[in-house]
């Protein structure tokens, strides 16, 4: 009976011992002011392969939300993880709001306790005080992206004369990731100090003519399924051709239309970093016939080689103006995959001229490095004069802009029995035009006169 009874207690002990141990590790955490109300908080770690948003690492929220907690079992040993609201684009962040390393411990198969302040999220940042000048200016809190039905902040630096030198048309160049374009408030991982730059180079710069930029948010959670037009199987991507659709079919357009612009994909250009470098490099390559010009800040080439098999199916289709630069002390593939990117461009055609290739010793992949290589960037890209659009006239439709090489048809109302004397300056007539047709199509170049007109006789 002694024996059974003892054995019974040590069942219990055993079982009651079982059922602690599943519940080893409690982690604690505070969160920052500006996180979304009713977030869902996730641990990614060793534990569970990296997964950002798996609903067994659900954390619980408590205290209205302004911290959470989860209790698990991590396998004995060296355990690092990071706290994310459901994705990479979402995670936390350092005391600036930028890259914050892994955090780590050894669990030793007891009960442990960690309590862990969140300091912010790479996707919010922290509060900062304004930085932008007068002449950034809000295009639209909601602009509407039709290719991907979603919104998205733009905003527009206007160079200082914008508003003073009224008959001046500028180049435009677009930039991704513009929540750290301008502004340190609304960074999240501090800031280019665009205005700053153009308004120095501006002012201090002979030949400098002064540029538009548009700058769009990214997409926070989609910023990486956005900023690529291919699928890696680890994070994401292939929403990257509609999203450069949209900027070419959408967002252009209505900035020519809105603003003073020069239209000419040799006044057009687009840039960004990282991911967004990726993208720029993209859309470049695959729209030549609107981009002539393109920033590429620490590209993510590694994302996906398709990059590469793309670059040389395309190939050089119009002249260019590339600017691939990154730091020696980012990751080690960075200065290897923009070298190959490089020798790719050039071996698709594209000149020693038009492509120029920056390892800048010591740069680290940040916002601060970027901020510091932007305006070599600028002046190299838009070192030579802006070229203006040809006005050609022509009764009885009103006057449009057209940039040198457009092949643009013109026509006219026709009248039965009607003759007509077409006269073209500063263009080639590709078809139409004779005396009884009411139709041209003229290829421009870039003569200063240029114009077409029609007379009308019965």
């Amino acid at each position: 009976m002694y024996y059974q009874t003892k054995q019974l207690l040590l069942l219990i002990w055993v079982a009651f011992y079982a059922v602690d141990l599943q519940a080893q590790v409690t982690l604690n955490v505070v969160v920052p002011s500006n996180t979304p109300a009713s977030a869902n908080l996730y641990l990614a770690g060793t534990f569970n392969g990296w997964t950002n948003n798996s609903p067994a690492y659900l954390l619980t929220a408590y205290n209205s939300g302004s911290a959470y907690s989860i209790t698990f079992t991590p396998p004995v040993g060296t355990v690092e993880f990071k706290i994310t609201r459901g994705s990479w684009a979402t995670v936390e962040g350092n005391a600036s709001g930028g890259f914050i390393p892994n955090h780590v411990f050894t669990y030793a198969g007891v009960p442990v306790t960690y309590n862990l302040p969140v300091l912010s999220w790479e996707d919010l940042g922290v509060a900062y005080p304004h930085t932008a000048f007068s002449n950034v200016n809000l295009v639209s809190a909601n602009f509407y992206i039709p290719q991907l039905n979603r919104n998205r902040r733009v905003q527009i630096y206007l160079p200082p004369n914008y508003f003073s030198a009224t008959s001046l048309r500028f180049p435009v160049l677009y930039m991704q990731d513009g929540q750290n374009l301008f502004n340190l408030a609304q960074s999240f991982a501090g800031e280019w100090q665009i205005d700053e730059s153009l308004n120095n180079l501006t002012a201090d710069i002979n030949g400098n003519y002064g540029c538009i930029v548009v700058a769009i948010d990214n997409g926070g959670a989609n910023r990486i399924n956005e900023y690529s037009p291919w699928v890696n199987p680890a994070y994401g991507g292939g929403e990257g051709e509609a999203y450069a659709n949209f900027i070419v079919n959408t967002l252009k357009p209505y900035i020519d239309a809105n603003f003073r612009t020069l239209p000419c994909r040799n006044n057009t250009g687009i840039a960004g970093s990282s991911m967004g470098g990726l993208i720029a490099l993209y859309a470049a390559i695959a729209h030549q016939n609107v981009f002539g010009k393109a920033g590429v800040f620490s590209p993510s080439l590694w994302f996906s080689n398709q990059v590469y098999d793309f670059v040389q199916a395309a190939g050089k289709q119009q002249n260019m103006k590339i600017y691939l630069v990154a730091g020696g002390n980012e990751s080690g593939s960075m200065l290897p995959n923009m070298q190959a990117m490089y020798n790719l461009l050039l071996s698709a055609g594209f000149t020693t001229s038009e492509v120029s290739y920056n390892a800048i010793a010591g740069g680290q992949h940040t916002e601060s490095f970027w901020a510091q290589q932007f305006p070599a960037c600028y002046q190299w890209l838009y070192n030579a004069p802006p070229v203006y659009p040809i006005l050609p006239v022509i009764a009885p439709s009103s006057a449009a802009a057209i940039c040198p090489g457009d092949v643009v048809t013109y026509s006219i109302t026709p009248i039965a029995g009607s003759t007509y004397t077409w006269t073209v300056t500063g263009g080639s007539v590709v078809s139409g035009g004779g005396i009884n047709q009411h139709t041209i199509t003229i290829e421009w170049s870039n003569a200063a006169n240029a114009s077409v007109s029609v007379t009308q006789a019965q």
